[in-house]
């Protein structure tokens, strides 16, 4: 799309280009062709756009992916999309603030890319948005002028380098591939673009860590830069204990800290008491037979080993807008890493019946205290196979308004989604969740 088309199109759908909105349309089709490049697309791979603007990458995407979501935030641009490919099924038009746009509902869609010439005005809210931890992305391109682009890759001992550098890179691996010049836009901006790639973070043999812990503590060590870390951070444990056991000079800045050295601050200064361990094989369990009569007793890695028959709980939780929260189980599991499970589950312990295990692990897993019997619904009963793990389960269902906190080395994250989204998760991607997950919610729906 050549420079006069972009012209033309914002001509016929009455846009005067925005400096507020950030505005500035890529009116070269050599670059635009090689930023949708660097995407390395598949037919089977849904690419969710943001601020498409006149569909300048869009063209270069179109036949190279199964399905293309447009997200755009000006109407008039919006409208004029949707006329442009109101006759293409594998397209959709969002008028939608990338900032503030549900992500649940691409969850469905994976495997899926990310592709903005991102606003220079919301870049870093929309990327805040889309994605930040969980998301359902395996690939991202962005552009943005080019100060924001050496934020994102910016190391130690650098003037860029802060709490965006860190909330970034925490997830993803970060690649600044070219810088774009000005006159590559209409209107021209007064700085330089560029683009980068980036690839999310998985590795299970990494070190466990809370998100949203590492989040509120790199807020606090630059919230004053110059200021010594030992000034913002929590009071407990002492920075004096916290600084000799990672090697810290009592007197450090936070800007002195690579990724490593905030991921270790973040698991010192964690207090749950299940921060570290993704399961303890020495766990008693009860032994049962097919009716759920008592055996004996076995430990965890005894039983899973033998494949004996067991118990198990599994919870859903409901929050006020009628959500089901579901978890991602953490890359250390022993079984069904890194799929999507039930807000809850666990074993019963030795001695215990389901009720209490589940309160139990409600309290233990995702923070939800002083849960009592009558605030369980008991919905279903499943009987053991070798595709739920031969455990006996039974599934509860409770209420909660609050937030949740969850020990990190047994939940990657957690997030609420819409029942409706869900199914339609399961119906396409039925592979994303625990085999035990997909019985428990088919037993719900019946309900």
């Amino acid at each position: 799309m050549t420079g006069h088309e972009i012209r033309d199109i914002l001509e016929r759908a009455n846009v005067l280009p925005s400096k507020q909105l950030g505005q500035n349309f890529l009116t070269d089709p050599n670059m635009a062709r090689w930023i949708v490049s660097q995407l390395e697309l598949t037919p089977d791979d849904t690419v969710v756009e943001v601020g498409p603007g006149t569909g300048s990458l869009t063209e270069h995407v179109l036949g190279k992916a199964k399905h293309v979501i447009l997200i755009e935030f000006d109407p008039r641009l919006a409208q004029a999309l949707t006329e442009r490919f109101r006759d293409r099924e594998d397209v959709e038009v969002h008028l939608a603030d990338g900032a503030k746009f549900d992500r649940r509902l691409l969850f469905k869609h994976r495997t899926v890319k990310f592709l903005g010439n991102l606003p220079y005005s919301s870049g870093g809210a929309i990327m805040k948005n889309m994605l930040s931890r969980p998301h359902p992305f395996s690939r991202a391109v962005i552009m943005l002028q080019k100060e924001v682009i050496d934020r994102l890759g910016a190391q130690p001992g650098c003037k860029e380098y802060g709490v965006l550098s860190l909330r970034m890179q925490v997830n993803w691996h970060i690649q600044s591939l070219r810088v774009v010049p000005p006159e590559a836009f209409h209107p021209r901006p007064s700085i330089d673009s560029a683009v980068a790639v980036l690839t999310p973070r998985e590795d299970k043999n990494a070190p466990t860590f809370d998100a949203r812990l590492f989040d509120e503590l790199v807020r606090r060590g630059f919230a004053q830069r110059r200021k010594q870390i030992k000034k913002q951070l929590p009071d407990t444990p002492s920075w004096e204990a916290v600084s000799e056991k990672l090697g810290l000079p009592l007197t450090v800045r936070g800007e002195a800290l690579d990724l490593q050295k905030w991921i270790d601050l973040t698991r010192a200064y964690d207090s749950n008491p299940l921060g570290d361990k993704p399961q303890n094989d020495d766990e008693l369990f009860d032994v049962v037979d097919e009716n759920d009569e008592l055996k004996g007793t076995a430990t965890r890695a005894v039983v899973h080993r033998d494949n004996l028959i067991h118990r198990a709980v599994h919870v859903f939780v409901i929050n006020k807008n009628g959500d089901l929260y579901l978890q991602k189980r953490s890359l250390r599991k022993d079984r069904n890493p890194g799929l999507w499970d039930s807000s809850v589950s666990g074993h019963l312990d030795a001695g215990e019946n389901y009720q209490q295990a589940a309160i139990r692990e409600l309290s233990e897993e995702i923070g939800i205290p002083k849960v009592t019997a009558e605030d369980l619904e008991h919905l279903a009963s499943l009987q053991p196979t070798a595709e739920n793990g031969w455990e006996h389960i039974y599934l509860f269902l409770t209420r909660h308004t609050g937030s949740v906190s969850f020990p990190a080395a047994e939940i990657e994250s957690m997030m609420p989604f819409p029942i409706v989204e869900i199914a339609k998760w399961i119906e396409k991607k039925p592979d994303d969740f625990s085999p035990a997950f997909l019985k428990m919610f088919a037993a719900y729906q019946s309900r």
